[in-house]
């Protein structure tokens, strides 16, 4: 193999492996185990993306002022064998959900469990997160 094939294949690999390393995380890279919440809201957004779905709830705190907070799922795949089906969580619905708060203060956390209107409870975390 000539030198410069070498050095051209080499850096795509190193450049791919770099941006797929930018494009995960870790839980414990954005969200605290120390900082457990329980929040119930409306649902104003079900995204069911990849590599992680979301689910954005409106919540009203103690003075009745009202946030959108984001919550960071498992992926579709992980929600569907889990018994999740599309049209599930539909905006307007109250729910309540348990997971942790992000490191930055934002409202952002990721989910661990949902408690669906009905009561059922949903699991909503990633295989890796804490729970």
């Amino acid at each position: 193999m000539k030198p410069g094939l070498t050095i051209l294949l080499v850096s795509a690999a190193l450049l791919t492996a770099t941006i797929r390393c930018a494009a995960h995380h870790s839980f414990a890279a954005e969200y605290d185990i120390n900082k457990p919440c329980k929040m119930t809201g409306t649902v104003t957004k079900f995204d069911l993306t990849n590599p992680h779905s979301w689910i954005y709830i409106d919540v009203k705190d103690d003075k009745g002022e009202v946030s959108n907070w984001g919550f960071e799922t498992a992926s579709p795949n992980s929600l569907y064998r889990r018994g999740f089906k599309k049209g599930m969580i539909t905006s307007g619905m109250v729910v309540t959900i348990e997971g942790y708060l992000a490191k930055d203060g934002s409202h952002a956390g990721n989910a661990h469990v949902l408690t669906m209107p009905d009561g059922k409870i949903m699991q909503l975390g990633s295989e890796t997160n804490p729970g």
